[in-house]
């Protein structure tokens, strides 16, 4: 799948569920256990007022189950970013209950 086809698949689950895009972005981070925290990157100020929400989002097991599926865990669609692939996305059982 390439990015755009990524994007546009997540933007549409993004809509069903009733979140921006960047709401969804940024709650899955928060919620996936190799991630430690997020990190923003606005570029303006309309950007930035955008995310703050997303703290409050929580997604359900099948908002996750249906990320992984556009973009299973591990899978790089730009070839420029691979590189260290962390434990929890090698080993299935570090990615936490299913």
């Amino acid at each position: 799948m390439r990015g755009v086809d990524a994007a546009d698949a997540l933007a549409e689950l993004a809509d069903k569920s009733g979140l921006s895009l960047i709401h969804l972005a940024l709650a899955f981070t928060l919620a996936h256990p190799a991630v430690t925290a997020p990190i923003i990157g606005p570029r303006t100020m309309e950007q930035l007022e955008s995310q703050p929400g997303a703290a409050d989002v929580t997604l359900s097991a099948d908002v996750l189950d249906a990320i992984d599926e556009i973009v299973p865990p591990g899978v790089t669609i730009a070839a420029g970013d691979a590189g260290y692939v962390p434990p929890a996305l090698s080993d299935p059982f570090l990615r936490g209950p299913a």
